[in-house]
C-alpha cells in the first residue's frame, strides 16, 4: 500500500499566508474600517484609485483582485455613501470610469496611518533585507499562480482531476 503523503498545516505556505491575512483584516476591520462602513475590500478600491486616479471599472478589479460583479457592488455602495464617482468615459460608452471624492480623500487620511501603524505591528522585529525578501517573494508566487494553464494546473489535468480556476484570488 502506497505511503500517503501529509501535510502540516503549521508550515504550509497557502495557510501561513491566509492566516497571516485574515488576522490583519480583522485588526484593521476592528480598529478602523467597520465604525466607518467599510468592508476590506472597499478600503482596497479607495487606495487603488488613491494610488492610481480615476480608473476603469476593470483595472480597478484588475489592481484589487476584486472579481468584476462584485466590484460593480462595492462601487455602487461607495457612491451611495459619497466616497467616489462613476461616470460614463469620454472614450467608450461602455467604460466606466471611477473615482474618488474629496469626502473620501479625508477618509482615507484618517485611515492610512491607522493601516501603517498595524503594518508596523505585524513587522516588528524583522530586519528590512528579510522583510524585502518576503514581498519580494510573494509577488512571485502571484505571478507564478496568474500564469494561465500553470504547471499545476497541467498535472491536475493530466491526471483528470477537476480542477476550478477563478480569474482572480481574494486576499
Amino acid at each position: 500500500m502506497p505511503r500517503r503523503k501529509t501535510l502540516k498545516l503549521s508550515e504550509y505556505l497557502p495557510y501561513l499566508v491566509n492566516r497571516l491575512g485574515s488576522a490583519l483584516v480583522m485588526r484593521f476591520s476592528e480598529d478602523a474600517l467597520a465604525r466607518h462602513g467599510l468592508s476590506i475590500a472597499m478600503w482596497r478600491v479607495l487606495v487603488a484609485l488613491l494610488d492610481n486616479g480615476p480608473r476603469r471599472q476593470i483595472d480597478l478589479s484588475e489592481i484589487t483582485s476584486v472579481d468584476v460583479s462584485t466590484l460593480s457592488r462595492l462601487i455602487t455602495r461607495l457612491v451611495q455613501i459619497g466616497l467616489v464617482t462613476r461616470k460614463r468615459s469620454s472614450r467608450s460608452n461602455r467604460e466606466v470610469i471611477v473615482a474618488l471624492t474629496p469626502r473620501a480623500e479625508r477618509l482615507i487620511g484618517e485611515l492610512v496611518p491607522i493601516a501603517l501603524r498595524l503594518e508596523r505591528t505585524a513587522i516588528s522585529g524583522l530586519p528590512a533585507a528579510e522583510l524585502q525578501a518576503t514581498k519580494a517573494a510573494l509577488r512571485a508566487m502571484y505571478r507564478n499562480l496568474m500564469q494561465p494553464k500553470g504547471p499545476i494546473l497541467a498535472a491536475a489535468r493530466i491526471s483528470g482531476a477537476v480542477v476550478r480556476r477563478r480569474r482572480r484570488p481574494r486576499s
